[in-house]
């Protein structure tokens, strides 16, 4: 008999626990046959990395990026001391003359188009590497 109470105590915290896991969630969503119920789910939102994994453009780009000190200013999807990546991409076209404005203002620095903190100047960084990240960036328009 106390085995018995024993495993019922044992299954019901099994069953809180997996309620309060997530196992029992409900839903805000009526089961009711609605127009909106029967429409299919929205598409999902894919990646950068997965929509981008086999672009050289993106590759290259990342690489260089991570290989720099980039990153200390700037996220893709985030202002940091600098704007976020997505933000330079929706503000430029990608065209070749932007690219080679941008990896200029990569290599010489700059300051005023983001507001008063001045891009340090990478004089290290050659200037096809800067292209690379350019057009790297530039494809993360959101």
């Amino acid at each position: 008999m106390k085995t018995k109470n024993l495993l019922n105590l044992g299954l019901v915290a099994l069953a809180g626990m997996a309620y309060a896991c997530g196992g029992g969630e409900s839903s805000s969503e009526s089961t009711s046959a609605s127009p909106a119920a029967a429409s299919p789910e929205p598409a999902k939102e894919i990646s950068l990395e997965e929509k981008y994994k086999d672009d050289p453009i993106y590759i290259k780009g990342l690489e260089k990026i991570k290989g720099s000190d980039c990153q200390t200013c700037h996220m893709v999807e985030r202002k940091i001391v600098g704007p976020a990546y997505a933000d330079v991409a929706d503000k430029y076209e990608s065209t070749e003359e932007n690219v080679e404005t941008l990896a200029k203002k990569v290599i010489q620095g700059g300051v005023g188009v983001w507001g008063e903190v001045a891009m340090t100047p990478h004089p290290g960084v050659s200037e096809e590497d800067a292209k690379d990240m350019v057009r790297y960036i530039l494809l993360l328009k959101k």
